[in-house]
């Protein structure tokens, strides 16, 4: 087999130059500080004992303490680019009206350093830590909340426009939607289908409102990050299934976007759990307001089979249903698997760029977030020698090259996660960071898959 080093001189050498290769992380996952900012529906869900080992979002990473260090640790490794979340409530303590001077101050060091040390800063104006005190007004099923977003995307853009090289107006909105609202996995944990539908619509005239809102003041090279994947049928029964799915995941989000409005037989297929009155035709042309580009955060493909007695797959239909209107099928994902029990399949990341191309034409593309949780052995001798975690991102890196060489306009890849951190519901119980994070020290080490990178960005 071929040595690490010469798969990472043979991807060297596929980089073009124009490629941007970066490196992500996300506010509440990071930075700590809580006493430096309001609470978000992540802290009362925490508080509520919904994390699985008990963390909360104090002291997460402490990143707001120790922002200069990982500055430098960026600049050593020597990624192009960096993508980082603001967080609503360290800039607005309960989501609008004053501003919080210490939250402002904190993201101004932030983006500065990046620039000097020649990072380019791409932010994410809302990865799902929404201010509680909207939370408790109905969160993202909230009829003003698309107006709060707005007004604080502009908030953001008139204070960091002149700095950020990019934005994203939200991170997964399906995520959001569907692990928040339709079922009780994230927060807000409301476990209502109808809700789910909801919230996904009213995030995405949330976008809509946001990117023009940007816009207005000053924000350039504005966009949207959704997660979108492959749906595999893996027999005749469930190819209707795999279809919907993609409705439910993909097309749900990406057809609005594009001018398409609603897909239709997701409507038809949900009908039974809303009724869609909460659309109107003047806000779908608002969602429709031409992206400058979209992210991708692609993990892993969904495949499906049929339900038999004798299976033991995860059977979407119960009220742990992330689908909703899906028919009975059985989730069957191959191995190799990551410690999330997600199957790794690098061409899926193909087939899932190359289609989002062509539902999305003349959009350029980034894949914004992929990686992998791997069972990372402890530090020996102050290294963590995480050759899954290696393998997985080589495989995947060519793969979106692939997609690239094949014609899609694809523009750079960002590796999920910075730092081993507070992986949201799961606690610290999965990592996916390139660099280790000590939970009681806070001590810092670059994993071999950081050095792998830094490897890779030298040689390019």
């Amino acid at each position: 087999m071929t040595n690490v080093s010469d798969r990472i001189a043979k991807l060297a050498a596929r980089l073009p130059k124009d490629f941007v290769v970066g490196t992500a992380t996300s506010s509440w996952q990071i930075e700590g500080n809580l006493a430096g900012r309001g609470s978000s529906i992540w802290e009362d869900f925490a508080k509520a004992g919904h994390i699985k080992d008990g963390s909360t979002g104090e002291p997460a990473c402490d990143h707001v303490n120790r922002v200069d260090e990982d500055l430098e640790l960026l600049k050593w490794l020597g990624f192009d680019s960096y993508r980082f979340s603001f967080s609503w409530p360290r800039i607005m303590r309960t989501g609008e009206g004053a501003l919080n001077p210490e939250g402002i101050d904190f993201y101004d060091r932030l983006i500065d350093g990046l620039l000097e040390r020649g990072i380019k800063p791409a932010a994410t104006v809302y990865h799902w830590d929404l201010p509680s005190t909207f939370g408790d007004k109905g969160g993202w099923t909230w009829e003003p909340i698309a107006d709060k977003f707005a007004d604080y995307a502009a908030v953001l853009a008139t204070k960091f426009a002149d700095r950020v090289d990019s934005w994203a107006t939200l991170n997964e909105p399906w995520v959001s939607s569907f692990l928040g609202y339709a079922t009780d996995i994230h927060a807000p944990g409301a476990n209502d289908q109808a809700k789910g539908f909801e919230a996904a619509y009213r995030l995405l005239l949330g976008h809509g409102r946001g990117i023009e809102a940007l816009r207005a003041n000053g924000a350039k090279n504005t966009g949207l990050v959704l997660n979108l994947t492959t749906m595999i049928a893996e027999d005749e029964g469930t190819k209707d299934a795999a279809w919907l799915m993609d409705g439910l995941q993909n097309r749900l989000f990406l057809d609005p976007v594009a001018g398409r409005g609603i897909p239709a037989d997701v409507v038809e297929a949900t009908r039974h759990i809303t009724d869609w009155s909460f659309v109107k035709e003047s806000e779908l042309a608002e969602i429709a307001t031409p992206v400058d580009w979209l992210g991708i955060n692609y993990y892993t493909p969904n495949r499906i089979e049929s339900p038999s007695e004798t299976d033991k797959g995860f059977i979407v239909g119960q009220n742990t249903d992330v689908y909703p209107g899906m028919p009975p099928v059985n989730f069957v994902p191959r191995e190799p698997r990551t410690n999330m029990g997600w199957e790794i399949d690098a061409s899926s990341m193909t087939t899932t760029l190359q289609q989002t191309s062509e539902r999305l034409p003349g959009v350029p593309l980034y894949v914004t977030e992929n990686g992998g949780a791997f069972k990372d052995d402890q530090l020996t001798d102050g290294f963590v020698n995480d050759q899954d975690r290696m393998d997985y991102y080589l495989n995947h890196i060519n793969a979106a090259l692939d997609a690239r060489d094949g014609g899609v306009d694809l523009r750079g890849y960002y590796a999920w996660s910075m730092f081993d951190n507070l992986e949201w519901a799961e606690g610290w119980k999965m990592t996916f960071g390139i660099v280790h994070v000590n939970q009681q020290t806070m001590e810092r080490t670059p994993k071999a898959s950081a050095r792998m990178f830094k490897q890779l960005l030298e040689q390019r």
